[in-house]
């Protein structure tokens, strides 16, 4: 299990660094799409290793906030915002 985690926690951070140092706007919402998602698989590995269901209900609501949050920013990116 610390195998996995490991992974997530390392794909993480480099999803991390890519939304800090990002080339393009695009690039940064790509990288907070994936952080994003790697912090519901984390969600979601502390549920199934603590056997607590009430954070898969976390997971599954962060998910939800999180592709609202994509579906916005890509929406204002698209408009022509964004630029520097």
């Amino acid at each position: 299990m610390w195998i996995v985690e490991s992974l997530v926690l390392g794909s993480l951070a480099f999803a991390l660094v890519l939304l800090w140092r990002g080339p393009t706007p695009w690039d940064r919402l790509i990288a907070y799409n994936t952080a994003s998602n790697r912090i519901v698989i984390a969600i979601c590995l502390v549920a199934v290793a603590t056997g607590e269901t009430i954070y898969l209900d976390v997971a599954v609501g962060y998910a939800a906030l999180s592709f609202l949050g994509v579906v916005i920013i890509s929406r204002f990116l698209e408009r022509g915002g964004g630029h520097r």
